[in-house]
């Protein structure tokens, strides 16, 4: 899976468009992402990305830098899984670098 452009309006993957938020691992697309803000966000709604045996996960927030809740960030630090938080342009060529070495990445792209 590569992460093709990101606009505004669209995340372009592989030869899909999504026009809202996004969640994928190397290997797909992972419906049905909730939908709900950033700071909202809780480690039961990364679920799916977890079972996946990601070893990062790439969190990009939209057009700005948005800080998710705390304990998501020390939920992540307690199971040893990496995760990073950054715009959605930053955060789909992290994910594209991380891919790319072969690492077990999975990204969330908001709009």
């Amino acid at each position: 899976m590569t992460i093709r452009s990101v606009s505004a309006n669209e995340i372009r993957i592989a030869d899909q468009i999504w026009s809202r938020t996004v969640a994928l691992t190397a290997f797909g697309v992972l419906d049905n992402w909730p939908d709900k803000p950033v700071d909202a966000l809780t480690e039961d709604d990364f679920s799916k990305l977890l079972e996946a045996n990601s070893e990062i996960v790439v969190l990009g927030t939209g057009s700005t830098h948005l800080l998710p809740p705390r304990e998501l960030v020390f939920a992540f630090a307690r199971r040893g899984i990496g995760f990073e938080v950054m715009d959605t342009r930053a955060a789909a060529r992290t994910f594209n670098v991380l891919v790319g070495e072969g690492r077990q990445a999975a990204a969330v792209l908001y709009l």
